[in-house]
């Protein structure tokens, strides 16, 4: 049976402590703590630098056997040079990721909006990305995140398909709801799926910054996201799944109520294992 991991992204935030880490407990011990209570994390961290070894070894170290990280491209790729002559930072950032072992979950890119000076359409993007994918090294996960719904085509679809590349399913304001992706398309263009639950980053804001508690109550878009999850289940393809701070104000507490749902709702199935 296909595996249902979920984390959330990152494993520290403004105000976790106290509210998901014990109170006074050293930074250092953060990803052990958090290990024991879910069994993937997205890392948020290498979006912004390549990881060292030694910190890839560490997290390796502090971490149970059945353990997923998956990785934010660095952003030198996705946003700065936007796949052009990036080959050698991919190169490290892949020597970063192999220490990780088996505990390599999925490489994910994710992309900005990109206004019409960086890419007139989506057919722009795709001449880009296509030779890109296609040099992609074997023996990886990789997922690709949009956040231009005209972008979200056929083409694209049948581009990561042919790579073996998951699109990521998010929960964004600017991105069509998961039903109407998987009404319209044929979505799931890998032996795996990625799921995003990202939230309305300027919205929740306005209201919080620190991260303690649930601030939006988001019951409808978990039920249906269990939904949607029960759907792809039923393809028997493991699914990794990752929510933001920004979702409903506390990634840790919406992370186990979407766990609690799901175990409601699909008994047989591996979450979380």
């Amino acid at each position: 049976m296909a595996e249902i991991l979920i984390g959330t992204s990152a494993f520290t935030a403004a105000g976790w402590e106290g509210a998901f880490y014990p109170a006074g407990m050293k930074p250092a011990d953060y990803l052990h703590f958090y290990s024991q209570q879910f069994s993937t994390v997205e890392v948020d961290s290498t979006y912004y630098r390549i990881p060292t070894a030694t910190m890839a070894k560490r997290w390796y170290a502090q971490t149970p056997a059945h353990f997923q990280f998956s990785l934010k491209m660095v952003q030198t790729v996705t946003h700065e040079k936007v796949l052009a002559d990036c080959d050698e930072e991919c190169r490290s950032f892949f020597a970063a990721a192999d220490l990780l072992g088996e505990k390599l979950g999925a490489i994910l890119f994710q992309f900005p909006y990109f206004n019409k000076k960086a890419f007139p359409d989506g057919a722009a993007f795709l001449e880009r990305l296509i030779p890109f994918v296609k040099k992609l090294p074997s023996g990886y996960h990789f997922a690709l995140e949009i956040r231009n719904k005209n972008w979200l085509t056929p083409k694209l679809l049948d581009a990561l398909r042919e790579r073996q590349i998951a699109l990521a399913l998010i929960d964004h304001p600017w991105m069509p709801r998961p039903e109407e992706v998987l009404s319209r398309f044929d979505a799931i263009t890998s032996d795996f799926t990625y799921v995003r639950l990202l939230g309305d980053r300027k919205a929740i804001e306005e209201k919080t910054k620190t991260w303690d508690k649930v601030i939006v109550d988001r019951r409808v878009e978990l039920a249906e996201w269990v939904e949607t999850v029960r759907k792809i289940h039923e393809r028997r393809i493991k699914i990794l799944a990752y929510v933001n701070n920004h979702y409903a104000g506390h990634a840790p507490a919406t992370v186990r109520q979407l766990i609690e749902i799901l175990k409601r709702k699909l008994p047989d199935a591996f979450v979380n294992v």
